[in-house]
């Protein structure tokens, strides 16, 4: 069994019930600095060190950095049909096999890390825009049937950059 403080170094997400307006900024302001987060720490990375796994049978920081870039496109194309239909189904994707994939092997991360600034500064442009109706329109998530709000969402994208970060840190640390 993996030991749950390696899968998730800052603790798995918590859905708040009460969600006020300084910890939503406080999400905002997350997600438009992750990466340069991002960035800061991996920008004189070697080849060596983007090998190294922040955990046994873990993903490769070069890994995590070219999924943190496939999920958060997803993330805010998943935005983008919740404000424009009626509770729209989102379609998942199999993040593990797309890792495996020629993009999410490669040694060079700067195309990602250079996809993120610009996905954010979009993503960040947006979500400023988002009204209370907004905040409060919701998806389908097929894995579990689940509703998910807007609101929710930007939580659980403000915690997946910073555990992400965590993983990096852990994988440098060793």
């Amino acid at each position: 069994m993996i030991n749950d403080q390696l899968k998730y170094p800052i603790g798995k997400f918590d859905k708040w019930k009460k969600i006020g307006d300084a910890i939503h900024e406080k999400w905002i302001s997350d997600i438009e600095s992750f990466p340069e987060k991002l960035d800061d720490l991996t920008r004189d990375l070697t080849v060596e060190q983007l090998q190294l796994r922040y955990r046994p049978d873990g993903w490769m920081i070069k890994q995590v950095v070219h999924h943190c870039a496939d999920s958060h496109i997803n993330s805010l194309i998943r935005f983008k049909f919740t404000l424009t239909e009626d509770i729209p189904e989102i379609r998942p994707y199999f993040e593990d096999r797309w890792a495996k994939l020629a993009d999410g092997q490669d040694d060079d991360i700067s195309d990602s890390v250079a996809l993120l600034k610009a996905l954010h500064r979009k993503w960040g442009v947006l979500l400023r825009s988002l009204s209370e109706v907004d905040l409060n329109r919701e998806f389908i998530h097929p894995e579990h049937g689940k509703r998910v709000t807007l609101r929710e969402n930007i939580a659980i994208y403000a915690w997946h950059g910073e555990h992400h970060l965590a993983h990096i840190r852990e994988a440098l640390s060793k």
